[in-house]
Parts: structure tokens; sequence; C-alpha cells
């Protein structure tokens, strides 16, 4: 087992601590499970890194404030990950998730700071910023983070045939956008 995934099975006597008011030691759940909060939520956000700081940051004040109704049923990863999730597909539904709207380039990530260089994954990116809210909603869930369309259908408030054509609908896009880029890009 590796150093990270034993940290996470051992973070039991932390949650127990943090939910009785050791900030100690939510600060280490906190660096422990940062970065697939971020992660998560910066895909949410279309990939703007300053909406993306401000939801992980909400999203661990909720879980602060929630951690003493944690029931334990589920690995505090697991609970938080999901909180994390609900914070961005709230502040999706809160912009009015314009079912046609695309966002514009200067809220694409820099290449500088994705974690690999490929001209490939930053394409990826872009694509992916430039869908529609609930249709990259849905993309991410389901396609990068594995979750099944009923699930989505059950945390966007849709009907899975609904989730199941917003994702058909996304991967056309994606086609259209990257398609067009590649033929851009031989002529």
């Amino acid at each position: 087992m590796s150093p990270v995934a034993t940290a996470v099975a051992n973070d039991g006597d932390d949650v127990r601590a943090a939910a009785a008011g050791d900030r100690r030691a939510f600060q280490r759940l906190y660096h422990l499970h940062v970065g697939r909060v971020h992660g998560a939520v910066y895909r949410l956000a279309g990939y703007d890194h300053a909406r993306a700081e401000d939801l992980t940051q909400e999203a661990f004040v909720r879980a602060w404030q929630k951690l003493p109704g944690f029931r334990h049923e589920s690995a505090f990863g697991t609970w938080l990950y999901r909180l994390a999730v609900n914070v961005a597909l709230m502040d999706i539904r809160a912009r009015g998730a314009d079912p046609v709207s695309m966002v514009d380039d200067e809220h694409l990530p820099d290449p500088g700071q994705t974690p690999f260089c490929a001209a490939e994954r930053e394409e990826l990116e872009r694509a992916i910023a430039l869908l529609p809210p609930r249709a990259r909603a849905v993309l991410v869930l389901h396609d990068i983070e594995g979750w099944r369309h009923e699930e989505i259908g059950n945390e966007l408030s849709m009907a899975v045939g609904t989730s199941k054509a917003q994702l058909h609908r996304a991967r056309g896009l994606l086609r259209k956008t990257l398609g067009s880029a590649a033929a851009g890009e031989m002529t």
C-alpha cells in the first residue's frame, strides 16, 4: 500500500479529533485530501483557477462545519469528495448554468500549470472548458470522475435519460471542437 493510501486508510483518528474541534487534525486532513478535491472542482469549474480555489475553500469550510455530523458510513475522503462536488454543482446552478453559453479563453488553464506538458492535454482541457456548464458537469462526472448516470441524475436533479443526452451532447461538442482545432493545424 502506498504511503498516501496508508495515510488515507488511517485518517480515522484525525477525523474523530477534528469532529471534536481539533484544528490541527483538520489541517492534516486538509493537506491529505486537498489535491483530489481541488482537481474535481477545477474541472467542474471549467478550469477557472480562481473559482476552483474559492470552491475548494468553501468545500473545506463546509466540511469543518458538517464534520460533527459525519456518520462514518463511508470513508472520510469519499464523504469530503461528494461534499466538494456538491459545492461545485451548487455553484453551477447558482450561476444559472446557461445550457448554451460557452466560456471565453481568459478562463482557460495556463499551459505551464497543467500537470503534463502535452499539447493534446491542453487542447482537451480547452475544449472541455468551452462546453456548456451542465454538459461539462455530466462529462466530468461520468467520464473523468467515474460516476454512473443514476448518481449524476440525482445530483443534478435530472432524469437518467437527460444525463445520457447531455453526455452525448458534450462528447459531440468535444469532437467538433477538437476536430476543428486539428483541421486548423493542418492548414
